[in-house]
């Protein structure tokens, strides 16, 4: 699916990574359009059912925000599919603050490469390879390989500087994360990733 000697020629690439570990930035940088996965997230408004919690929940008893239940694969997935077939659609603007959906915004595929970045990348190259729509060697999917304390340094930085969450959750999340790196990278390589140092990945976005 992947050949690490490649250079991007348009079509698809999925940027995986830990969280903070600049999925954003690369993809703000070269895409074409970027398309953030995060916007896909599950509002807080869906944790409360008839049985009982609807979302999962951390060993401290917050919601897991880094399981994939809390994101809606299927909406992600008619994002991709929609861009590639008509060059344009709808996504939410979700606000990681509040947990919640605080609008929509309209994405038009320009030109290419379409960079999709997120946590739960993961998660698509098989969802989309069962409707067939991997577009060939126009599809990369690219693990962002480093050392894990600049990401978990930098991914603190920036969610204490955007108000994320309460810093105590900050915290805890900060450190379980920061020990389930390699557990993390390893799911990524399972799913289709090839993993690329950060350095290697401006070279391969930027173009032949």
């Amino acid at each position: 699916m992947n050949n690490a000697a490649e250079h991007h020629a348009g079509g698809l690439v999925l940027l995986g990574g830990a969280s903070g570990a600049d999925k954003s930035y690369l993809a703000r940088t070269y895409g074409r359009p970027h398309l953030l996965l995060d916007a896909f997230y599950r509002e807080i408004s869906e944790d409360s059912t008839a049985d009982g919690p609807a979302l999962p929940r951390t060993v401290y008893g917050e919601i897991d925000w880094d399981d994939p239940l809390t994101w809606n694969l299927d909406a992600a997935v008619d994002a991709i599919v929609e861009l590639l077939e008509t060059g344009r659609t709808r996504v939410p603007v979700y606000s990681i603050t509040s947990s919640s959906v605080t609008g929509y915004e309209d994405v038009e595929l320009n030109g290419g490469p379409l960079v999709a970045e997120g946590i739960f990348a993961a998660e698509l190259p098989r969802a989309l390879s069962r409707l067939g729509l991997l577009p060939g060697t126009d599809f990369h999917a690219w693990y962002i390989d480093q050392h894990r304390f600049p990401t978990a340094a930098r991914r603190f930085a920036r969610d204490v500087a955007e108000r994320r969450k309460p810093v105590p959750f900050l915290v805890q999340r900060g450190w379980s994360l920061m020990r389930q790196e390699r557990l993390i990278r390893e799911h990524y390589l399972a799913a289709g990733f090839v993993p690329v140092p950060k350095r290697e990945l401006h070279r391969r976005l930027s173009g032949p």
